[in-house]
């Protein structure tokens, strides 16, 4: 199973949008997702990466002033120089229970010491149902975005 890279924030008021009712500002939590998946992506590749793109974001809930948000981040595909991680974001509520405000899937390329693209090493292999269901999905997103 591919390594998961968590991360945990309050939201506090600089946080928050310019609304009456404080929300997590979406700027924000898409900081939150870009770090958390670069993390991921780097402890895959054991190197330095810059972001290529955010190919797909959904804000599916608001998470306001005071909660607690866990972020959860993995890799799902990998090429020659490039890797799609998949960052699932959560309210997590006093109790434990967890409610899903967010999906996104950014696309990370890797770097030499010279800031070039580099090979992904190790080659990603799913393991286990839902990897290779999440990967056979990367691999059309990826067709999407060649495409465009």
């Amino acid at each position: 199973m591919t390594e998961i890279t968590s991360s945990v924030q309050i939201v506090m008021p600089q946080h928050c949008n310019g609304y009456q009712t404080p929300r997590l500002f979406g700027g924000q939590l898409m900081a939150w997702i870009d770090v958390i998946g670069a993390v991921a992506a780097r402890r895959f590749a054991h190197c330095a990466v810059t972001t290529v793109c955010v190919d797909h974001l959904d804000f599916i809930a608001p998470a306001h002033l005071n909660d607690t948000v866990v972020q959860e981040a993995r890799v799902t595909w990998a090429g020659r120089t490039s890797m799609e991680v998949r960052v699932d974001s959560f309210v997590e509520k006093l109790n434990g229970k967890r409610e899903m405000v967010n999906r996104a899937y950014a696309v990370y390329v890797a770097l030499d010491a010279d800031e070039n693209p580099a090979p992904v090493v190790p080659a990603f292999t799913p393991e286990g149902e839902e990897e290779e269901k999440e990967y056979a999905a990367a691999v059309e997103r990826r067709k999407i975005r060649l495409g465009r």
